[in-house]
């Protein structure tokens, strides 16, 4: 059958491609850094990079700590008590993952500030006419950021932690409860040693977006890592320099990997009993189970309501804002952007861990789990891997069609949004793959063994057997990768052609205008994009 033999080597080719596209970026940034024209690496350590550094590190150390504490805290909760709208509140906590951190940091900036409701309000309710009549905390700081940060992200946590505890048996929690523990006893006992390893890949997640962000740390005025990107490559025009800053974030995320690995590596759990039953929650009463509720409430009103509310707000004051001809472009490009990233990316990943499946080399094996490094990469990163060697090529193939037709096309790849779908194909090409991944794992191995001996071959056995069973998980993984390309900033503002929004680059533009009434629509259509994602996910999640 020389046919099927050729099979693996298809296989084996695709894959080699998609990996050479997901690691190309990184190590165009590592060859920059190590290659600058100008090497400002020792300016940069004598000056602002210790800054940067120290600002990142106390980002994480910040956000790291209020994730685990509030993800961890709503789980238990959720998962072993019932009180007053603990229903609710069991997928209403993953709404602020809709809610991108910048938009966040507006909102809460807006009204908490000076002119915001809050101060308004307390001058007019007493009668202070400035600032030097009262004393109010102040807003934009390191410390507000990092409760900005905590509120978008500890739903990372929450979700990994939540499954991780329903899993757990109740005939391990009646059996602590028989040897005299009490409620914080088996938590600390029972409940917190078993999904330890879920709640390290919860907070690792977050430390890495908190790594990546560049929206909020900019509205606070706070000069991360990622920032650095930024002033040293747009302002001070060094490319080599932001690669080096780049290798540093990269070191860090490399650093969060192997220490959420190494924490997982020994912590591994199984049930060992058949009579195994699942865990049944406890109901509250009197002050306890008010005490839980108003303990759910604080993060889902600090990451979504509050979002929400006061974009609401300036979008009912200014509804002229939503028939902006701005806004319809930046909706159409990031539709058409996302839909495109979207589609290859999963079609991608599909074919690389089916390739994966069918192949008898041991090349698309190896390649596989490097597939998913891009994911830990932050865009800004990303941006400075892809733009640089794109210019370079895009300007060889205008040269070469120039001297041989006479006609000069332009840009084509970062003239035009080509280098944007490439970097959101690499950053979200991770989660893709382990979405398709999951599926293909879920369909039994009986149903394509059949296919084959029918008569069909690799690819119509995709087609015929795989794909329709699959369905609702691709369609899964299309939505999740649309909605992270929609919220993508930092890879959006560097990477995308002149005069080209999306809906996040319009938010970003407004506010930093400070014209949140114009920002308020854009923002609005990015969290509605977002609540469809969460409530796909939600229901995925579902308690059996």
């Amino acid at each position: 059958m020389p046919r099927m033999r050729g099979w693996p080597d298809v296989w084996s080719l695709g894959a080699g491609v998609i990996a050479i596209l997901v690691l190309a970026p990184i190590m165009s940034v590592i060859w920059i850094a190590f290659h600058p024209v100008e090497n400002i690496w020792p300016h940069l350590m004598s000056t602002v990079l210790p800054r940067y550094l120290g600002n990142t590190l106390t980002l994480m150390g910040g956000v790291g700590l209020l994730t685990a504490l509030v993800g961890t805290g709503a789980a238990w909760l959720v998962a072993m008590y019932r009180f007053p709208g603990s229903r609710w509140l069991d997928y209403a906590l993953l709404f602020p993952l809709a809610i991108p951190g910048y938009v966040g940091a507006y909102a809460l900036v807006d009204f908490f500030d000076y002119s915001g409701v809050v101060q308004t309000g307390l001058r007019a309710s007493f009668g202070w006419e400035n600032s030097r009549d009262y004393w109010f905390p102040a807003v934009r700081t390191p410390g507000i950021a990092i409760l900005v940060l905590s509120a978008a992200l500890y739903p990372y946590v929450y979700l990994l932690a939540r499954a991780a505890f329903r899993e757990q048996s109740n005939c391990t929690y009646e059996v602590a409860r028989a040897l005299g523990s009490g409620p914080m006893g088996l938590f600390w006992r029972v409940g917190l040693p078993l999904a330890r390893p879920a709640i390290a890949m919860g907070v690792a997640l977050a430390l890495m977006e908190t790594v990546a962000d560049f929206g909020t740390v900019e509205h606070f005025g706070v000069q991360t890592l990622t920032t650095g990107i930024f002033s040293v490559w747009l302002s001070g025009g060094n490319a080599g320099g932001a690669a080096q800053i780049s290798l540093v974030i990269l070191a860090i995320v490399a650093l969060l990997l192997g220490v959420e690995r190494i924490s997982r590596r020994n912590a591994r759990f199984h049930s060992m009993s058949r009579a195994s039953r699942p865990l049944e929650a406890q109901a509250l009463t009197g002050a306890g189970a008010w005490v839980a509720t108003l303990a759910c409430l604080i993060p889902f009103g600090m990451g979504f309501a509050l979002p929400v509310g006061v974009m609401l707000g300036h979008a009912i004051k200014k509804p002229e804002a939503w028939i902006s001809p701005g806004l319809m472009q930046a909706l159409g490009n990031t539709v058409l952007v996302g839909g495109i990233a979207a589609s290859l990316t999963v079609a991608g990943a599909l074919f690389l861990v089916y390739g994966v499946r069918m192949a008898r080399q041991g090349l698309p094996r190896l390649v596989l789990p490097v597939t998913s490094v891009g994911y830990a990469a932050p865009g800004a990163v990303l941006a400075v891997g892809l733009l640089i060697p794109l210019a370079a090529l895009d300007h060889r193939i205008a040269d070469t069609i120039l001297a041989l037709t006479g006609v000069e096309p332009g840009l084509l790849l970062t003239g035009t949004a080509a280098a944007l779908v490439l970097a959101y194909m690499v950053r979200f090409f991770g989660i893709a793959q382990g979405a398709v991944d999951s599926a293909f794992g879920r369909v039994s191995p009986s149903l394509p063994l059949a296919a084959r001996s029918l008569g069909r071959g690799p690819a119509g056995t995709l087609t015929a057997v795989y794909l329709p069973l699959m369905r609702g998980s691709v369609a899964t993984a299309l939505l999740v990768v649309f909605v992270d390309c929609v919220k993508e900033l930092p890879a959006t503002l560097l990477l995308r052609p002149f005069n080209y929004n999306t809906l996040a680059t319009r938010v970003y533009e407004q506010a930093s205008l400070e014209r949140l009434g114009d920002a308020a629509p854009a923002a609005l259509l990015v969290m509605l994009v977002g609540l469809a994602a969460v409530w796909v996910m939600a229901h995925t999640n579902r308690a059996r």
